[in-house]
């Protein structure tokens, strides 16, 4: 092999063990690696997703550096398992084959307090709200939103109206549609 040629990174699957937002970054915990692999918010947003929620499985492209072995690129990310989505107010678990059969709808985060456990997105297009729960982040695989951020939402209808379902970074909801 010259060098013009690369070797192709290790691939690494594992579990995220935790994800801080607020610090940039978090840590991946594998049994193929010895050691937990750093996770930094630039990898995570050139993925699409500005989070992650604690326990989602991942798998990414790792390098061995200095300070230890990092992730460069996440390939994916499986939520934390989950039965379904208790819709907030009514005792109906909507399953995970109903929640995957709802279109896909482009939204932009109005608010969202983690601190409380929920928010609001606007769907283009539509007037209304769509209520977000802190618990149907974690089934999604994120850990928190920020006003403004673009995502995809599965949505459902509740008692006090619509509910997202399911979350989706918007750039991942893209691939995932095509």
């Amino acid at each position: 092999m010259n060098d013009d040629e690369e070797m192709p990174l290790p691939v690494l699957h594992g579990r995220v063990k935790w994800f801080d937002p607020v610090k940039g970054f978090g840590f991946i915990l594998s049994e193929e690696m010895e050691t937990d692999v750093l996770l930094h918010a630039n990898v995570l947003r050139n993925f699409g997703q500005s989070t992650v929620a604690d326990g989602a499985d991942i798998t990414v492209t790792v390098q061995r550096t200095q300070r230890g072995v990092q992730a460069v690129e996440v390939l994916s990310i499986v939520p934390p398992e989950g039965a379904g989505f208790l819709m907030a107010g009514d005792d109906e678990v909507v399953s995970a084959e109903v929640i995957a059969a709802c279109p896909l709808e482009p939204a932009r985060v109005k608010w969202f307090d983690k601190g409380k456990g929920f928010g609001f997105a606007n769907v283009f297009g539509r007037s209304e709200d769509v209520f977000v729960h802190v618990e149907v982040l974690r089934t999604s695989g994120f850990a928190d939103l920020t006003a403004g951020e673009a995502i995809g939402l599965r949505i459902v209808d509740g008692k006090r109206g619509r509910m997202a379902a399911q979350v989706l970074a918007w750039d991942s909801a893209l691939r995932t549609s095509k």
